[in-house]
């Protein structure tokens, strides 16, 4: 008789497993448990703290060095520069589409819900703001090169490392065999760095546990009360974006079921929402996308890095439903004029916009000021924002994963029989 294999529970069942668990903990913390050192010191900024943000720190450690590989494998993979720059096109193109859907919806949703009528702005919480500078279309250009490789890539600056990546890529993939050594160093290396990110995600359901929990135990609920109109103006516009706009693209333009896409993609999703940051999905991401839907490394690892960049349809999202909150709080009635600036505004703003928590209300205030809202309107909503802010990241990282699908199956660089196979 064959031994029964025993079922073990997946690392990604444990993610949402330690994300349910992360939250009743946070609750029943900051609900059941009196104040002070013991619960405030050590446990919430002690224990889930240094835990959680340990392995949030483990896993930005390795979003550098493994998009610059992967990106340079990517571009050598795919050759040459006709074909590289067809894919490059499609996938900015998609990426601002999406972005400028994205934040019509909200708008559009903001005007239908009036997030910000009736409210009585003395009984929020108000925060300090920090306000971002504004750069030029054209400085926002330049940036993407690089005076320094070096300092960019120590910097943790993402678009700059594309570009650099990228152009390394090409030159190794023209010279061909004259650059075999090197082109083997950087395979190899990307290999490592994959290996590298799934030793670190078996850490996964500790971390997300602690940063659930400290997030919850900070929170509760008594915060969400005077703002629960617009949370639920901001949900609807992102569970919209996330499961209705991404999902009818990936229909008319692949065919592939989109049930089957959710399904698949749903852990990366809750890994997102615990980290709330892009840029430590990037590896998660490409790993899901090649083992479960069979999309060729040789395009995520190009396009997902390039997404985590400069495709923030759900941070678009928040920065509408914002816009429309606190022109209805201030009594500011917005012309249509107003509404187009904010659509432009909000997707250029997103383009470089880094991939690390709570960066979209400092870029929020570049679209205030692009139609005369009050700076100070912003510390209205910063003290729920966290928890938005998981949330369109979860938003952010499926646009991206969307995008990829898309781009593969145009290029015929997908496995339709590894994205039917349910048993992954």
């Amino acid at each position: 008789m064959k031994n029964k294999e025993k079922k073990t529970i997946g690392l990604t069942t444990w993610i949402f497993l330690s994300l349910i668990l992360g939250s009743i903990a946070g609750i029943m913390l900051h609900y059941w448990v009196p104040a002070g050192y013991v619960r405030d010191e050590v446990i919430i900024n002690g224990v889930f703290y240094v835990i959680g943000n340990g392995f949030l720190r483990a896993m930005q450690m390795l979003v550098v060095p493994l998009v610059f590989c992967s990106l340079i494998c990517g571009s050598m993979a795919i050759g040459d520069t006709k074909t590289l720059g067809k894919v490059g096109v499609k996938t900015v193109v998609f990426y601002l589409f999406t972005t400028a859907v994205a934040i019509s919806l909200a708008l559009s949703i903001g005007k239908l819900i009036h997030p910000g009528v009736g409210l009585d702005i003395s009984n929020i919480e108000r925060a300090e703001t920090t306000i971002a500078e504004t750069t030029g279309f054209a400085e926002t250009l330049l940036n993407i090169i690089p005076k320094n490789p070096i300092q960019g890539l120590a910097e943790g600056n993402m678009l700059q490392i594309i570009f650099f990546a990228i152009f390394i890529g090409i030159l190794l993939a023209k010279r061909g065999e004259r650059v075999t050594t090197v082109a083997r160093f950087f395979s190899e290396f990307n290999d490592l760095m994959m290996d590298m990110t799934m030793a670190v995600m078996k850490a996964a359901p500790f971390g997300v546990f602690c940063l659930i929990a400290k997030t919850f135990a900070g929170i509760g609920f008594d915060a969400f009360l005077p703002m629960l109109k617009y949370m639920f103006a901001v949900f609807l516009a992102l569970f919209l974006q996330g499961f209705g706009v991404y999902q009818i693209l990936l229909k008319i333009f692949t065919g592939l079921n989109p049930i089957k896409f959710v399904k698949k993609f749903l852990p990366v999703m809750g890994f997102a929402f615990s980290t709330a940051t892009s840029n430590a999905t990037i590896p998660l991401s490409i790993d899901t996308l090649d083992k479960k839907m069979g999309v060729s490394r040789k395009i995520s690892s190009f396009t997902i890095p390039l997404g985590a960049t400069i495709n923030m349809d759900g941070t678009a999202i928040m920065q509408g439903v914002a816009v429309m909150f606190v022109s209805q709080a201030f009594g500011i009635n917005l012309t249509a004029v107003d509404y187009l600036t904010v659509i432009a505004t909000a997707t250029l703003a997103s383009i470089g916009t880094a991939g690390v928590p709570g960066v979209g209300l400092i870029t929020l205030s570049m679209v205030f000021n692009s139609v005369g809202l009050p700076v100070e309107g912003i510390a209205l909503i910063m003290g729920i924002d966290r928890i938005l802010d998981m949330t369109r990241t979860a938003v952010n990282i499926t646009g991206d994963a969307v995008c990829t699908t898309i781009v593969a199956h145009q290029n015929k660089m997908i496995k339709k029989e590894v994205f039917d196979r349910m048993d992954l």
